[in-house]
């Protein structure tokens, strides 16, 4: 029985890229006589969502339920190995856009990039072939998005209570809560689309970004549950590198009163502003009374923390919930593929830290659900690395057009049609650049196997370690010092020369990638004192 399951599920895989080959904007014959079109896209896009908060994920402490979220899961593919290739906002949307890393599209960091709205990206391409394209919601590229035929987007990063949204006919304030309104338009656009023709709508969230202000309905939605700790809140960084041990993203030195909500929210006011004062102002009191400090301080801060980035994710678990519902009502859910994913993940206190930027798994994985009719078994898993760098072939190949040669990714169809035989990659380059701000957390650059990390921080420190995610899975261990992994080290050392070759990240960084400061030089061999330069 296995056996006839795979070898069905391969004679789909085939017959279905064979089908996506032929698509073109036209309507094609089909059995019969009638004509279809290619599937539509859905692209819901949210921001520092994390496969901890998703409950479809399984993650250990329970944080949240994800109803809607875990249907589409159900309904289609979900991916536990998708990772990034430079874990901040700007830069991964950029890689999306344009199929490639940021050294190859040129949008490296939040400080001072802007995308080059002139280059190649995969809306271009479908808007050219005849489709209709709208982006809705966060943007934060600097640059007006072109390759739509529609687009409303939020000013800069965007705010959580009534947000100021821009079109091609300028500026205006949008009354209400970013997440709700995000979904509001993007329902609006797809029934006033035209119905003739096939559509990409990236639906693209601000939450659950920083400073994680919830919905008025979501306030006191875990009932002040204390909420599980990561086994590494208090990670005391032993034994590990210069970069790691000096953050600045930890709850216990960075956390400030708009993250602690002891100053309102921007955009705030009426009846919502009231609600927000009636939730916050007693917890808040009772905190200045009881005075915590050191671990109990940090304690406080994480369950704050976990209340409110929950509680935007819930905002976000209920927008995938209507936008289902809304190709239900319009009978398009067959002919949609739906897709859920994030701009990286996010740190839930693991380290005590939040925020994303590194290569550490909470950073570098995010989430990536796939639902495909025909194509997608329903409540399939897929282990294997893929990377945002694949969703612009993967929607290119969806529509039969070509994928230029110069994207670095490559069409997700053999994984999504179950071939367990697929030639696929057995490792990713990451490349991180912003520095020294916001957070301080160094540039480096390393190669992610399905059970290592090597990773080089570059600058002044010019430090290595290896993590082995089989022996520590939480990731508070080197072993780049430890002889039993020599082996290890120098087969790991060798794929990251491959994967710098085969991306052609090869020549220096340009000044400008590092942000707001140029990158201090690396020590001499004299000042290492041992000319090794291997760190710890």
């Amino acid at each position: 029985m296995a056996a006839i399951c795979l070898l069905a599920a391969r004679l789909r895989s085939v017959a279905l890229l064979l089908l996506l080959a032929a698509f073109s904007i036209e309507a094609f014959t089909v059995a019969g006589g009638a004509t279809t079109l290619p599937p539509n896209i859905l692209f819901i896009f949210a921001d520092d969502l994390t496969c901890q908060a998703l409950s479809t994920y399984g993650e250990s402490r329970h944080l949240l339920e994800t109803p809607n979220i875990d249907r589409l899961a159900r309904e289609g593919m979900r991916f536990d190995r998708c990772l990034v290739t430079n874990s901040i906002c700007g830069p991964s949307r950029a890689t999306i856009l344009t199929g490639k890393y940021s050294h190859k599209n040129g949008f490296y960091n939040n400080a001072n990039c802007r995308f080059d709205a002139a280059q190649p990206t995969f809306p271009k391409m479908l808007q050219e072939a005849g489709w209709q394209t709208a982006v809705i919601g966060k943007w934060h590229l600097g640059s007006a998005p072109t390759g739509f035929d529609h687009w409303q987007i939020l000013s800069g990063q965007g705010i959580y209570y009534n947000p100021p949204m821009i079109t091609a006919a300028g500026k205006q304030v949008e009354r209400g809560y970013v997440t709700d309104l995000i979904t509001d338009r993007s329902i609006e656009w797809l029934r006033q689309r035209d119905q003739n023709r096939p559509f990409l709508l990236m639906t693209q969230h601000k939450a659950p970004h920083r400073e994680w202000s919830p919905a008025i309905r979501h306030l006191g939605w875990d009932g002040d549950r204390s909420h599980p700790e990561p086994p590494t809140l208090f990670d005391d960084f032993t034994g590990r590198s210069t970069a790691v041990r000096e953050h600045d993203m930890g709850l216990d030195r960075t956390f400030t009163p708009l993250d602690a909500k002891f100053v309102v929210p921007p955009g705030i006011d009426g009846d919502d502003l009231v609600a927000w004062n009636a939730h916050y102002e007693p917890r808040n009191e009772a905190f200045r009374a009881a005075a915590p400090a050191g671990r109990d301080l940090v304690r406080w801060r994480y369950q704050r923390y976990m209340h409110d980035y929950l509680a935007c994710v819930k905002a976000i678990d209920e927008s995938v919930g209507r936008l289902l519902d809304e190709l239900d009502r319009e009978g398009i859910a067959d002919e949609t593929v739906v897709v859920l994913s994030s701009d990286q993940g996010f740190f839930l206190g693991e380290h005590g830290w939040f925020d994303k930027r590194w290569i550490f798994e909470e950073s570098v994985r995010t989430p990536l659900i796939v639902r495909w009719p025909g194509l997608t078994q329903p409540g399939s898993h897929c282990d294997r690395i893929v990377s945002l760098i694949d969703f612009a072939p993967t929607f290119l190949a969806l529509a039969g057009l070509p994928v230029p040669p110069d994207m670095q990714g490559r069409p997700l169809q053999p994984l999504l049609a179950g071939d367990p035989d697929a030639p696929w990659r057995k490792s990713l380059y990451y490349h991180y650049y912003e520095f020294p701000e916001p957070h301080h957390v160094r540039p480096h650059r390393g190669v992610i196997t399905e059970r290592h990390k090597l990773v080089h921080y570059e600058g002044d420190l010019d430090e290595w370690e290896l993590l082995d995610r089989a022996v520590d899975p939480t990731e508070t261990r080197s072993f780049h010092d430890d002889p039993a992994y020599a082996d290890t080290l120098r087969e790991l050392r060798a794929e990251l020369d491959r994967l710098r070759h085969e991306v052609d990240d090869l020549g220096p960084v340009p000044s400008e990638a590092y942000g707001t400061a140029p990158l201090p030089e690396p020590p001499s061999a004299a000042d290492r004192g041992d000319g090794a330069g291997q760190g710890t």
